[in-house]
């Protein structure tokens, strides 16, 4: 009981960073993302992974395992897991988002393409990254679909819209 104790006091710290992050602790990774694991006292286990586009990586003393759909916090416990007892005693692991997946933008702006994402991102921010909007570009006419939908589910976008990950907004031509 001792030890399982311990190791909660040990683990709460690491979760609880996690979860304070936006878009850490309940973010599901995607091809693109590139996390970084740390495990504290182990340096040669520490390190970042780029996710490909299978989803699966391989991770020394871990083995292959897939990230791709999983959150962060279902990654650090996995590989909590695949390290306790064969390899370490109480590994402390730490799992975070180093880089996120690009978002992408085209249609009537100045630099339309891919841009890595941040958190707290809303059209208004991608349009001012994308270089601002062109002589003709339509005010109102501006949808967003998400990552994995298709055209027949976008969805009208203002300004205040939030921009996930993998999402794609597209800005229209006014014709008045």
């Amino acid at each position: 009981m001792f030890r399982f104790v311990s190791l909660l006091v040990l683990l709460l710290p690491l979760m609880a960073t996690a979860q304070d992050q936006p878009g850490q602790g309940d973010y599901r990774l995607a091809a693109g993302d590139t996390v970084q694991v740390r495990v504290y006292g182990e340096d040669d286990l520490s390190l970042q992974l780029d996710i490909p586009g299978n989803g699966v990586v391989d991770y020394a003393f871990v083995g292959e395992f897939e990230l791709a759909g999983k959150t962060v916090r279902a990654v650090q416990e996995e590989i909590y897991q695949r390290l306790l007892g064969d390899y370490l005693v109480e590994p402390r692991v730490s799992v975070s988002v180093a880089k996120y997946r690009n978002f992408y933008v085209y249609g009537e702006v100045n630099r339309p393409g891919g841009y890595a994402w941040e958190p707290g991102l809303t059209v208004r921010k991608v349009i001012t990254l994308a270089g601002g909007l062109k002589e003709r570009a339509s005010g109102s006419k501006w949808y967003l679909v998400r990552e994995g939908g298709s055209e027949s589910d976008r969805v009208k976008a203002d300004e205040d819209t939030p921009v996930s990950p993998g999402d794609t907004l597209t800005i229209e031509q006014s014709f008045f």
